[in-house]
């Protein structure tokens, strides 16, 4: 990789502003090639470009570098990653730090940025945060049958789970639910075929769970969310009902179109991907097209989008915008996507995920935050990660977490 590539995706990275692919090439170059002369001068340039690190003072660069060194991720592996940093060309103390806080980031998969200055003030006030054993969501959702039968579903063995009207449910051993027909369409009577059974799949804060659905389409449920949904698809239509987020693969089928409810929306595709957002605590609903087309109806509008826009229904004027589909839908893919989000935005999603009370102290600074990092990992590498800015710190105590400036 040339020196000037290097910069360009150098430059993204400390901008927050990286796609996935340009972050993976810059990773596998790094791991590879430690002590390349090129990579010590890029970040050397990236630096004396950077108007966030020419902005601050003496004591706020040194805070910068005590903050990585005394970070629990700055381990010996680490310690032994840094000290093959090249040192080609005279560096200040803060450099060192900034440059050390990028292999840190890039070895734990995880960069943040900060859009003003630091508060000359905040050296005091940096709080550690306690020990918590917090650990990240997991398939889990509970199934209830149209006779009101529940179903845990991370207790339930893989294998077939129940049988209603010719369609069997099974739980398979990737953790997904799946629809199929036992019998052929055929063999279906017709008093089945008139009446409408209905289930339901749910979960609660810290789950998430795919549907197979029986017409083929494939439904991501993220956490504290919920799909109601025929058994058998044997009316006119195919409708589901959506309370939370998720991330529909639509198999297509052009004489029954597939309708997904929610408050005050409906839509409607005949094959195609797309993603929901309907949380009440995140305003507006977001629709947003990956492939393929669809149709909104909210209240007394008809709406059409192409791939790539997300769909804002709001009292007075609705909006069409352009989406960033990778942050969109990086949930699906186990990874948390922000891109100059407000923490509060970022609170919400950990809320869900990790299953913690959040609560603020203060007057929280309007920051925005940028970084991916896997759904996998524990809630503390995360809040380590977001004190590293110094614009915000967190006490932990048990499962509340206090977020204080």
């Amino acid at each position: 990789m040339n020196q000037n590539k290097l910069i360009e995706l150098l430059g993204l990275f400390v901008d927050g502003g990286i796609s996935r692919e340009d972050y993976d090439l810059l990773v596998d170059y790094i791991r590879a090639n430690p002590e390349d002369e090129e990579l010590n001068i890029a970040i050397d340039t990236v630096f004396k470009n950077s108007k966030k690190f020419n902005l601050l003072n003496g004591d706020d660069k040194e805070l910068i570098f005590q903050n990585i060194i005394r970070n629990k991720h700055f381990d010996s592996e680490i310690q032994n990653e840094l000290e093959i940093i090249p040192t080609f060309a005279p560096r200040l103390w803060y450099q060192l730090g900034i440059a050390a806080s990028i292999l840190i980031l890039i070895t734990t998969g995880l960069y943040f940025y900060k859009n003003r200055t630091v508060d000359d003030n905040i050296a005091a006030k940096v709080v550690e945060p306690k020990e918590a054993i917090i650990t990240p969501g997991d398939d889990k959702a509970i199934l209830t049958l149209s006779d009101g039968t529940k179903i845990i579903l991370e207790d339930a063995k893989n294998g077939i789970l129940a049988n209603q009207a010719g369609v069997s449910i099974q739980k398979t051993s990737d953790g997904e639910l799946l629809y199929s027909f036992s019998n052929s369409a055929n063999t279906v009577s017709p008093e089945t075929k008139e009446n409408v059974i209905y289930n339901k799949i749910e979960t609660p804060i810290g789950g998430k769970y795919q549907v197979n659905l029986p017409d083929g389409s494939k439904v991501w449920l993220n956490s504290s969310s919920s799909l109601r949904f025929s058994a058998l698809f044997n009316g006119h239509t195919r409708e589901v009902e959506l309370s939370g987020e998720a991330y529909f693969d639509v198999s297509k089928n052009k004489g029954k179109p597939f309708r997904v409810i929610t408050k005050d929306q409906i839509v409607e595709v005949l094959g195609t991907q797309f993603n929901i957002n309907s949380y009440s605590d995140e305003g507006p609903i977001k629709t947003t097209l990956i492939e393929g087309s669809v149709k909104i109806i909210y209240k007394d509008k008809v709406v059409l989008l192409s791939p790539g826009q997300q769909f804002q229904p709001k009292e007075l004027v609705s909006a069409v915008v352009e989406a960033d589909t990778e942050e969109v839908v990086a949930w699906k893919d186990g990874y948390f996507v922000f891109k100059n989000e407000d923490i509060k935005s970022i609170m919400r999603k950990l809320s869900r995920w990790y299953n913690v009370e959040v609560s603020y102290s203060g007057n929280i600074p309007e920051v925005g935050f940028g970084g991916n990092i896997s759904k996998s990992k524990d809630i503390s590498e995360v809040l380590d990660v977001l004190q590293l800015t110094n614009a915000i710190h967190f006490k932990v105590e048990g499962r509340r977490i206090t977020v204080m400036r």
